[in-house]
């Protein structure tokens, strides 16, 4: 078929082919071939009118506009009219029904571990702790020595490092990841002076084979409070609140002497069993002693102190630790810390 010669003819066989559009796919190849940006016949004929004679310029390209918006105009009443007749046809052959509610949106959640560390938080915030956070990629001399826990001392075997490269190539300025919160602990001290109550959430590793109670990741919150006149007995009272929050009111606490480089004294809390309500019968949870252990601490050592610059005829504090992997597995009577991550919805979805 020859091309048209003038707007009228051209309107004409545009308006015929869109008539006979019947879906949208053939609307996108109509909308293409006449109204395309790159190559549609009226953008080539509006490109043209440079090539129109100086007299016949102004004319033609206003008949172009006129034609290019009228055929928009058609295109847009074509599309309604389609758009009906396929949902009309839908509607009657039952491919869907419009008086159906519409299907929910999958709601995310927060993560056991991540809904855990909050409520531990949440409690400690309550009893006046500030948050702090620092760096996982730490120095061993944050890490180790000044916690009290040298190159030479027996306690860095309780810890599999995981050690990297440090581009000062120092040797007393290794950096490895982090294998406790207790480091951001020196870092806090280091930049204030007390009174000091700050809790440190975080994550640590350790290069560490995984069984049902081990990971190699893990997440801590570290707690540290300096001030005048801090006591052993401020130490349980704020434990005792803590286990009460997290884990009920009628919660019972034991404490029993424990070493740790950094505290003197140390010690560590147990909770009654809430299995067996601490009767220790035979119950796999507690094995059969009655009580669940779940964190350490103690006083601070004289000599942390002094380290940082405190005075510590003036100044005592304590400091304690736990592993919110470990609430959570009681929390909820888990008995294997892998399933956290193993990215299980069906098992994460539970709580």
């Amino acid at each position: 078929m020859a091309q048209p010669t003038t707007t009228d003819a051209l309107r004409q066989q545009a308006l015929e082919s869109l008539a006979a559009a019947a879906d949208q796919s053939a609307l996108d190849t109509w909308r293409a071939e006449w109204l395309g940006r790159s190559d549609g016949r009226i953008t080539t004929m509006l490109r043209s009118v440079k090539d129109r004679p100086p007299e016949q310029r102004a004319e033609f390209g206003q008949a172009a506009n006129r034609l290019k918006g009228e055929l928009e105009a058609a295109l847009a009443e074509r599309e309604d009219v389609v758009n009906a007749r396929e949902f009309a046809r839908l509607s009657t052959e039952g491919a869907i029904d419009v008086t159906l509610p519409g299907r929910p949106q999958r709601r995310g959640r927060l993560h056991p571990v991540t809904q855990t560390m909050r409520d531990c938080v949440s409690a400690f915030a309550d009893m006046g702790f500030r948050v702090v956070e620092g760096p996982e990629v730490e120095w061993s001399r944050y890490n180790f020595d000044l916690v009290r826990i040298p190159e030479d001392h027996p306690a860095r075997d309780m810890w599999d490092t995981i050690w990297m490269e440090s581009s000062r190539g120092e040797d007393d300025r290794q950096m490895l990841l982090r294998t406790h919160t207790s480091p951001n602990q020196i870092r806090v001290m280091e930049r204030m002076q007390p009174p000091i109550r700050v809790i440190v959430p975080g994550k640590c590793y350790r290069q560490e084979a995984t069984d049902a109670t081990h990971e190699w990741m893990l997440t801590q919150i570290e707690g540290l409070a300096v001030d005048e006149g801090v006591r052993l007995s401020d130490l349980k009272g704020t434990l005792y609140e803590f286990a009460r929050c997290l884990f009920g009111e009628e919660r019972r606490i034991i404490f029993h002497h424990s070493y740790f480089p950094f505290v003197e004294p140390g010690i560590e809390m147990a909770i009654d069993c809430f299995i067996c309500r601490g009767s220790g019968a035979e119950c796999g949870t507690c094995h059969g002693t009655g009580w669940i252990e779940i964190l350490g601490g103690g006083m601070v050592h004289p000599e942390i102190l002094e380290n940082m610059g405190y005075d510590s005829e003036k100044y005592t504090g304590f400091a304690f630790g736990l592993g919110i992997e470990r609430v959570a597995l009681l929390r909820w009577g888990i008995e294997d810390i892998r399933r956290f991550y193993q990215n299980d919805l069906a098992f994460l979805s539970q709580f």
